[in-house]
């Protein structure tokens, strides 16, 4: 009887891993697919849980549930319009500048290699740059080539984008008002055990984490804005906002959009470059350590090399999207297998991200049905 057991938990071993190999190429072929869809879809989708937390304070205020949405969306179109007439205008002027000047910060930065390498050779160092030269110059040409195809579908990649953006709205707008019906309406598929906890842990994880992550960005660029600024910083606003957008990407985003601006001023002035590592670095030391613990809690269920795996994997399935989104689907996962296992659907903790002061929402709506 042991024997047969061990080779029945082998045999279970043995072909898990080849069927989850299997579910996540079919899931890269998938995503590659319907790529847009699913991309504006799950936009919508968080954009309809981090909406959920207003809708529910006015709910509290003895408004019904598509008064809240109404009043929450028509206050989200205003600050987008704000957002549309003052600051988008500027940073697409400063990205196509920028855009403009790598080419010749590319060649200030060969012109400097070059100058280097000569005072090497005066000093009679072993010192040959001409790999990292020749390596340059095909990035200029690479660059303009593509600044100048890029150009051209410029216009239409913006309309492209308005229309996303539309789309994003209604659906986020439809999901706030009948997302949960279409959840439980899966979920009542499954059996109790499972639903349960799966739609309690997807709350938890993607309303926190991603709330967690919007603040902790925008704390990244209101803090750096007016350092770049005072250290005159080329691109100041549009760094600063490079640095907090890749706060959305867990661990190792603010670390790789620190990482980018640091390399593209270091083509222009090395100093100015170490000037904005240090201050990128301490803004970025001062978040983890005070406020994303008081934000984020502990990351409780998930082992380091987990939440690294995943994140790799997302990448692997669905690019910039897949990363972003690996983390709390991850930690849904695990929460629910965790509930499952303990036999106690509704009594599990999140194993991502858990806002100290924000207790889990029991009640029957909420974002859970509206990510759905």
């Amino acid at each position: 009887m042991r024997r047969s057991a061990s080779l029945q938990r082998l045999l279970i071993y043995g072909l898990s891993g080849p069927i989850i190999a299997l579910n996540i190429w079919l899931l890269s072929l998938l995503f590659r697919y319907f790529q847009h869809p699913i991309t504006v879809l799950s936009i919508a989708a968080i954009l309809a849980f981090l909406l959920n937390y207003p809708v529910k304070f006015f709910e509290r205020a003895q408004i019904t549930r598509t008064q809240a949405v109404i009043i929450v969306l028509l206050a989200t179109l205003t600050l987008l319009g704000i957002l549309g007439i003052t600051l988008v205008p500027l940073i697409i002027d400063q990205t196509i500048q920028l855009l403009n000047k790598i080419p010749d910060w590319l060649g200030a930065s060969q012109a400097n290699l070059e100058q280097f390498e000569m005072l090497a050779k005066q000093r009679r160092l072993p010192i040959d740059l001409r790999v990292v030269s020749s390596q340059i110059n095909a990035n200029i040409q690479n660059v303009v080539q593509q600044l100048a195809s890029g150009a051209v579908g410029f216009a239409g990649t913006l309309l492209s984008g308005l229309l996303d953006l539309v789309l994003v709205i209604v659906l986020a707008f439809y999901m706030l008002l009948y997302g949960d019906r279409v959840w439980y309406g899966l979920i009542n598929l499954l059996p109790s055990n499972i639903g349960e906890p799966l739609t309690t842990s997807l709350r938890l994880n993607f309303q926190n984490f991603f709330l967690s992550q919007l603040l902790l960005g925008l704390f990244m660029v209101l803090t750096l804005t007016p350092i770049f600024l005072v250290i005159k910083v080329p691109f100041a606003l549009l760094f600063a906002i490079l640095i907090g957008i890749s706060e959305l990407i867990p661990f190792i985003g603010a670390s790789l959009g620190i990482g980018l601006v640091t390399i593209l001023v270091l083509l222009q002035n090395w100093w100015l470059a170490v000037q904005v590592a240090i201050a990128a670095i301490l803004m970025q030391q001062l978040k983890d350590n005070l406020l994303a613990p008081r934000l984020l809690g502990n990351f409780i269920g998930l082992n380091p090399i987990w939440i690294f795996v995943s994140i790799l994997m997302g990448f692997e399935i669905a690019g910039l999207l897949g990363t972003i989104v690996a983390v709390p689907i991850a930690g849904t996962i695990k929460g629910t297998f965790d509930a499952i296992k303990s036999g106690k659907p509704s009594d599990f903790v999140s194993t991502v991200t858990i806002a100290r002061d924000s207790p889990p929402d029991k009640g029957g709506r909420g974002a859970g049905g509206t990510g759905s």
